[in-house]
């Protein structure tokens, strides 16, 4: 077998992210192996070391994505999300293999008062995101063929999301309260693997942003997404500091989105189109 006839690998294949690329992989005709829990597990050397040697490239979608839990379990996700991304990085350096890897908006503390470039300085202000950030750093350090694209507010059929969440909390008929002052892009799945597959035969490397074009409210976004469903909701606004949590979120999880659309040469789709036709499938 060529190293043209290898398939791309996909880990965390099920999951939502890695279920829409697989599905379109396969629609373009390209073979992807899909691992995920339980038979195949990222944190398992011998499992990964045995990945690099079927696939010239490799899709890492697997992350511990439990953002609450990671305040209490920092050494599990740092595990999952970080060392193991290192090794694979290590191992992909020995088998000349490239990486691209998933890793998201929660790197940025949300201070900044402009959407994120690349270059932005990184500060993490809940485990999930150090562990994240961690990842990229350790998976950069190995020197490996990679690139790494980090996503915001994702939400797709395959998984659960803040979308399919808030539909599910309205139907219990009680008063929903969400926060407006969490900005960002709702960012469907689908879009992200599209982009995903058309930039994988340049193999790219370095840190994109990619998210769906416009900005909007968590707050406002879930009045978009009633007002669609024809969902009578009594909904109310309010702050992150009026909602508990565990772990700290960033306000402003905005990306500037310029240097990927360069390399897609053309523009993103703004969020309220893909947003529409995902609950239509809903």
């Amino acid at each position: 077998m060529t190293d043209a006839d290898k398939p791309i690998v996909v880990l965390g294949g099920r999951g939502m992210l890695g279920t829409d690329i697989a599905g379109m992989l396969g629609q373009k005709g390209i073979q992807a192996q899909v691992l995920d829990l339980p038979e195949f597990d990222i944190t398992d050397d011998k499992q990964l070391r045995e990945v690099l040697t079927s696939g010239e490239t490799v899709i890492n979608c697997a992350s511990y994505t439990n953002v609450e839990k990671a305040e209490s379990e920092p050494q599990l996700a740092y595990k999952v999300n970080a060392e193991a991304v290192g090794r694979l990085g290590e191992f992909a350096k020995a088998a000349g293999a490239y990486v691209l890897h998933i890793s998201t908006d929660f790197v940025f503390d949300g201070t900044s008062q402009r959407p994120y470039l690349e270059t932005d300085q990184t500060n993490p202000i809940n485990a999930y995101g150090r562990t994240k950030l961690a990842g990229e750093q350790l998976l950069t350090e190995s020197r490996c063929r990679c690139c790494i694209i980090r996503l915001e507010w994702t939400y797709g059929l395959a998984g659960n999301n803040f979308v399919k969440k808030l539909i599910e909390a309205a139907k219990s008929g009680n008063a929903l309260r969400v926060v407006d002052d969490q900005i960002g892009s709702p960012t469907a799945t689908v879009e992200a693997a599209g982009a995903i597959c058309k930039l994988l035969p340049n193999l790219p490397e370095g840190i994109f942003h990619f998210a769906a074009s416009g900005y909007v409210s968590r707050y406002e976004t879930a009045r978009f997404i009633f007002d669609r469903l024809g969902m009578s909701v009594n909904l109310a606004s309010c702050r992150s500091s009026d909602y508990p949590s565990a772990a700290a979120r960033p306000l402003n999880s905005r990306f500037n989105r310029r240097k990927i659309e360069a390399l897609l040469g053309e523009p993103i789709k703004p969020w309220k189109g893909p947003l529409e036709q995902f609950l239509e499938q809903l």
